[in-house]
């Protein structure tokens, strides 16, 4: 089901949060080679302050899946369709990274952990699989249900599997020319 792509901005025009997936297993090979784009991608002083659980096993997957939709607000009913589950753990950053964090007063280990995912999922996309990043979920859950040790936290979700529908959704964003300036605010 690979798609041939001839440009970077293609696949990111393709990439979309999928909230409806086949029962088609996720090859293993696949999967690393998302993991890989996700080791390869850029962080702050190299702290590369991440770290992937591949959550493939079905009735542990459930388990997670009911973690991410069992709350007063309903939604992501959709999780238990996906195959896989990438659960993104924030580790702690190099001295470097958290010191400039600190004097710069921004979240670097959270940019790096977006960028890492960002590259998960756009990856993903080129191999022909759907993604939906989840942050709405049970932190507690999760950190017991995969024995996350305390130093480290649970902060996002991927739903990893194939698209259940082959059309790409509309995409609704702001107007282009209202998203930047050249030169000054």
């Amino acid at each position: 089901m690979e798609k041939t792509f001839t440009s970077f901005l293609e696949i990111v025009q393709q990439r979309y949060s999928v909230r409806s997936f086949s029962s088609t297993p996720v090859e293993d090979d696949k999967i690393k080679q998302c993991l890989q784009a996700a080791h390869l991608a850029p962080s702050a002083c190299n702290a590369q302050p991440w770290k992937f659980i591949v959550v493939n096993d079905p009735a542990l997957k459930n388990q997670l899946a009911d973690a991410t939709s069992k709350h007063i607000v309903p939604m992501n009913h959709f999780t238990k369709q996906a195959p896989v589950h990438i659960v993104v753990i924030l580790e702690k950053p190099n001295v470097t990274s958290a010191i400039g964090s600190v004097i710069q007063n921004k979240p670097y280990t959270l940019i790096d952990i977006g960028i890492a995912t960002a590259h998960f999922c756009l990856q993903a996309t080129a191999l022909g699989l759907g993604t939906c990043i989840i942050g709405w979920f049970n932190e507690k859950k999760v950190r017991k249900l995969l024995n996350i040790p305390l130093l480290s936290r649970p902060v996002l979700i991927i739903a990893l599997g194939y698209p259940d529908k082959p059309e790409i959704p509309p995409k609704h964003r702001k107007p282009f020319e209202n998203i930047f300036n050249y030169n000054q605010y």
